[in-house]
């Protein structure tokens, strides 16, 4: 029996990349593989049965990541 989860990571890199060098992820450096990382986990939620509660859960989140990934952050000053 397979464990859950997927082990592609959403981040990679150390995570003193990202915490001295914060800019590079909100300038989207890491995008492609963060969407790259939500596209296998839905390539392998796919393949789980369709009427799982465990399934239908995990696709609603997977896109709201998607959704959330797909907006554009502007850099706006009040």
């Amino acid at each position: 029996m397979e464990g859950g989860g997927s082990n592609t990571p959403f981040y990679r890199g150390s995570t003193t990349t990202l915490a001295t060098n914060p800019s590079s992820a909100a300038n989207g450096a890491q995008k492609g593989d963060r969407e790259a990382a939500v596209d296998a986990e839905i390539a392998r939620v796919n393949k789980l049965p369709a009427q799982s509660s465990y399934a239908i859960h995990r696709m609603k989140v997977l896109n709201k990541l998607r959704h959330l990934l797909s907006i554009k952050v502007s850099s706006c000053t009040f």
